[in-house]
């Protein structure tokens, strides 16, 4: 598995769906940026023009932008 990716976890601590997120990078053993988009309206702003989406999780994975929970895309892009 390729886990030089840049990752990149737009989160709220609140969300469960953020923290199965992050569970599974990392049990894969991924370096990953969480980012508490509640505490950061910056990067709050960014995730929406990234994502278009002002719900959590978002995942960016090397610039490919994967709204919620999916780990069968994780999978896909962390093996590509």
């Amino acid at each position: 598995m390729n886990t030089t990716k840049k990752i990149t976890i737009y989160s709220t601590p609140q969300c469960p769906y953020c923290v199965y997120a992050k569970d599974y990078f990392s049990k894969k053993g991924a370096t990953f940026n969480d980012v508490d988009v509640s505490k950061d309206r910056a990067s709050a702003e960014e995730m929406i023009r990234k994502s278009g989406q002002m719900g959590v999780p978002v995942i960016d994975i090397d610039g490919e932008i994967i709204i919620g929970y999916r780990p069968d895309v994780f999978e896909k892009l962390l093996t590509q």
